[in-house]
């Protein structure tokens, strides 16, 4: 009790919730809150099986597109007139991070497809033999390309 007035003193420990009414959250608001929060834990973990999935296919075509060109380039480095060019088509197996890869160059110098005897047109095409990211990684890596023969002009003897 106040000892000038003589009412008594309100507690300040005293809840607030109680006088409205509310104690706390009750069994059922918490089951419920836990099944909300386990739905959108499964969603995010759908999610991330989902991205991994296609960065490995995203890997695996990386992979492809970088062994295409490298076959590129050495094709590029060989003289024109090499035995390589008379081989029309060529497969390959070719191991590149523990997976393989099927590599088919195909090498045309007849009219029916572009080339001619001074002129090739060149194909490359890699595809990973066991693709890990599903079926559109699978697909393959083509790179296309014409070479010519060195000829020299008129104005150089």
């Amino acid at each position: 009790m106040n000892s000038e007035t003589g009412n008594a003193v309100a507690d300040p420990t005293e809840n607030q919730a109680t006088k409205t009414g509310e104690r706390g959250f009750t069994l059922i608001e918490t089951a419920i809150a836990l099944v909300v929060m386990m739905v959108m834990a499964l969603a995010s973990v759908s999610l991330f099986t989902f991205a991994i999935k296609y960065n490995t296919g995203a890997n695996d075509r990386a992979l492809a597109l970088a062994i295409a060109q490298q076959r590129m380039e050495r094709l590029r480095r060989t003289s024109f007139s090499d035995a390589t060019f008379d081989t029309p088509t060529l497969t390959e197996s070719c191991p590149s991070a523990g997976r393989p890869y099927s590599v088919v160059t195909t090498i045309c110098s007849t009219s029916d497809c572009g080339g001619s005897a001074v002129l090739k047109l060149i194909t490359v095409r890699v595809t990973p033999s066991a693709p890990s990211g599903g079926q559109w990684s699978g697909t393959a890596a083509t790179i296309i390309t014409k070479r010519s023969a060195p000829l020299l002009g008129d104005h150089l003897q």
